[in-house]
């Protein structure tokens, strides 16, 4: 079913598992919790160091890493609430820059939200021996994945960041990610994302389209209500 899905959508850029693999596992570092004492009494998990819960929460998570334009569209969320310049210079950033069009790779609208195959991806981690995962439920009703992060793998993922620093890219972005979700599960983070139009309104089974062009106006927007809010203070 997996395969059906992501085969009946053409011309969307694709990642190949190798890609995919590498940007899982620096995510599955960067989002991991410290695994706990039931975690670890399980014979296969003792060189567990982090643990991210539920699939639902890994796919929404990397439907943020996969696209900067929506990441930053939600930055702009924050700074509206809070005020916050940071908020808004990281938005800048990432909305000046090439990045929503070089660094994008649209997800598949699913019944639960942004969904891609993770199957292939996991399969080079898990049989490496750098992720595990654990099926919590009974065998005819499976109720959540849970990923764990082994030793060797943060030992894998430091070195891949070191020896092709390229990949600090993601390890920023996954660092902006997580501030972003806040602890947020994946329940949470699913009806955040359905807030936006694009991706609530994009058919199921088709790729949910770019909110770019519309970021962009609004971080101009924001940006000269702070420079008139600013001018008025000096005044």
């Amino acid at each position: 079913m997996e395969n059906d899905l992501a085969s009946s959508v053409p011309d969307a850029p694709v990642t190949s598992r190798e890609q995919d693999a590498v940007r899982l596992l620096l995510l599955i570092r960067g989002a991991s919790q410290k695994p706990t004492d039931l975690d670890l009494a399980d014979p296969g998990l003792g060189k567990a160091v982090g643990v991210v819960r539920t699939q639902v929460r890994l796919q929404k998570l990397d439907f943020w890493l996969r696209n900067p334009d929506y990441l930053a569209d939600e930055l702009l969320t924050d700074y509206e609430t809070s005020k916050e310049p940071a908020l808004l210079e990281l938005a800048g950033q990432i909305l000046d820059s090439e990045e929503p069009e070089v660094r994008r790779y649209p997800m598949l609208r699913h019944h639960f939200g942004a969904y891609e195959p993770l199957d292939d991806a996991l399969a080079v981690l898990r049989s490496s021996g750098l992720v595990m995962r654990r099926r919590r439920g009974t065998v005819n009703h499976v109720r959540q994945h849970d990923y764990y992060l082994t030793q060797h793998g943060d030992q894998i993922a430091q070195r891949v960041v070191s020896e092709a620093p390229v990949f600090s890219y993601y390890v920023e972005r996954v660092a902006l990610v997580v501030a972003l979700a806040d602890g947020l599960g994946g329940t949470a983070l699913k009806k955040r994302q359905y807030l936006q139009r694009e991706y609530a309104e994009a058919a199921r089974g088709t790729r949910i389209g770019s909110v770019s062009t519309r970021a962009r106006a609004r971080l101009e927007a924001l940006r000269a209500q702070s420079a008139t809010n600013d001018n008025e203070g000096e005044s």
